[in-house]
This record gives C-alpha cells, structure tokens and sequence, in this order.
C-alpha cells in the first residue's frame, strides 16, 4: 500500500499552536517532520477517542420516533412512499 501525503491547513488558538509545537519538538525532535508526526499521533488518537464513544439512548425508541414524526399528517404508507420517491431522487442525482 502506497501512503499518499495530504496537507491540512487549521487555524487555532496562539497558545495551543506554541505549546503544540513545543511538545512535538521535544517528543520527535527539532528536525524537520517533527510537527507532522505529532498531529498524526493527535489525530488518530482523537479519531480513536471518538469512534470508541458510544452514543446511548436511554428512552424508548418508538416514543422518540412518534414525537420526531408528530406533526406530519400522512399514514405509514405514505410516509414509506414519500421516503422511497425522496431516496430515489438523491440517488439518481448521483448518478445522472
């Protein structure tokens, strides 16, 4: 598997980017890299901590669902049709 290198360009705070740089500079060195070694490290272990957080929901899901859908005043049926014409017309205006 071939790495391809992207860039990323962020803005943050003053004090974030020194302290950042400072950390990265003592853990990987003043060469050049050193700054793109720890955002990596930073970002995987933010994507890591992210993915691993479960989302609960602790209610019952059929009232959260009649309370999100209260106010639309179709049956089932027609909601279940309007979703597949909605669905169609997305995916078809990725393929067309």
């Amino acid at each position: 598997m071939v790495s391809k290198n992207m860039s990323l360009h962020i803005k943050i705070d003053k004090n974030l980017e020194r302290r950042f740089r400072e950390a990265a500079m003592r853990r990987f060195g003043y060469g050049k890299g050193a700054l793109s070694k720890a955002a990596e490290e930073a970002i995987r272990r933010w994507i890591s901590t992210v993915e691993s957080e479960s989302l609960s929901f602790d209610e019952d899901p059929i009232e959260a669902i009649d309370g999100l859908l209260s106010d639309i005043d179709l049956n089932s049926v027609d909601l279940q049709h309007e979703a597949i014409k909605l669905w169609t017309s997305k995916a078809l205006k990725d393929i067309i």
